[in-house]
């Protein structure tokens, strides 16, 4: 039997020439003749990513960032998951390739620390079995979705980026859909390689939440107010009663005692991060889950106030979708 016809989407920036996604998805396990792989150019990845769904034949299509490698078996592996009608939704993590960089290795060991990206956490590193997921756990960069639930959805909201996906999911699960997180289903993707662009990076998801928030209100959005309210804290506290100070140092204890980097999973793949070497300690542990914190709270503190308005018309930028 032949298998259905699978669709990769790539978002790039107009005139990028390198692209390791299209290599990686080349290189899948699937009959050449029945994957289909379209790059889409433009400087809004959420108008992007709609109008490659719109060309597309897959009955799924397969959602990679540009820097995205996906293990090959990849391809095969959301074949067992796509049987159930009500699946919609299947992905898995996105892990720090172990020839990383010291400081990038660092980054990636904080993005892999529950304490420093909550549930997200999931996103960068393999953990538990395969189960029933949502938002919180899945990204954008690694993401299989069914062709004709995403256009009855009407694609992504082009207002939000970040975040566009999960607003999306988070409306395909209350339309009764499932969600699945496979820890074996994952890609390889560098972090960011400077500080300096780590913290951007923290920065721009906080305001994409708040964003997606103002937009799409939904309780399971309460948590990612954690950051915010934190640093309002910190802000606040030269006012605050003398019993609220001692919050401090619990905080601090708990940054202490939750640094270390994420023992190896049992069902993770093989290919794992390598811890970052001692001189660089302090940049994956304690400071990095502080600055984690601090970048996306006042980010979030941004997104409350951003003009949505700026963000639709950026959709007005053209698009051009190439199938490779």
């Amino acid at each position: 039997m032949d298998l259905p016809w699978l669709s990769v989407v790539i978002a790039a920036r107009p005139g990028q020439r390198d692209i390791a996604a299209v290599e990686s998805a080349r290189r899948l396990d699937y009959p050449r003749e029945r994957l289909q792989i379209l790059v889409a150019r433009g400087r809004q990845p959420s108008a992007q990513r709609n109008t490659a769904i719109r060309q597309a034949r897959g009955e799924w299509i397969y959602f990679l960032d540009d820097d995205s490698m996906p293990c090959p078996g990849n391809a095969q592996r959301y074949l067992k998951h796509r049987a159930d009608p009500k699946v919609v939704v299947i992905g898995g993590p996105n892990l720090c390739p172990p020839d990383a960089p010291p400081l990038e290795a660092a980054f990636g060991a904080v993005m892999a620390n529950s304490l420093a990206f909550g549930p997200s956490a999931a996103r960068y590193r393999a953990t538990g079995g395969v189960r029933d997921s949502t938002e919180k756990e899945l990204i954008l960069c690694n993401l299989f979705m069914r062709r004709d639930v995403l256009m009855e959805a009407g694609g992504f909201d082009e207002a939000l980026y970040p975040n566009e996906e999960n607003a999306l999911m988070d409306h395909l699960l209350r339309q009764g859909y499932r969600l699945i997180y496979d820890p074996a289903l994952w890609v390889a993707r560098r972090p960011r390689s400077t500080l300096r662009s780590f913290m951007l990076m923290v920065f721009t998801y906080g305001r994409g939440r708040a964003e997606q928030v103002r937009l799409h209100p939904t309780p399971g959005s309460l948590l990612n107010c954690a950051p915010a309210l934190f640093c309002l804290y910190l802000v606040a506290l030269p006012w605050l009663p003398s019993w609220t100070v001692p919050g401090l140092g619990l905080y601090a204890l708990v940054v202490l005692v939750a640094r270390r980097v994420p023992s190896r999973e049992k069902n993770a793949p093989d290919l794992r991060r390598v811890p970052a070497p001692p001189q660089v300690a302090w940049w994956k542990s304690s400071g990095l889950i502080v600055l984690t914190h601090l970048g996306y709270g006042l980010g979030f503190w941004r997104g409350l106030f951003t003009s949505l308005k700026s963000a639709r018309d950026r959709t007005s930028i053209p698009v051009t979708v190439e199938e490779l």
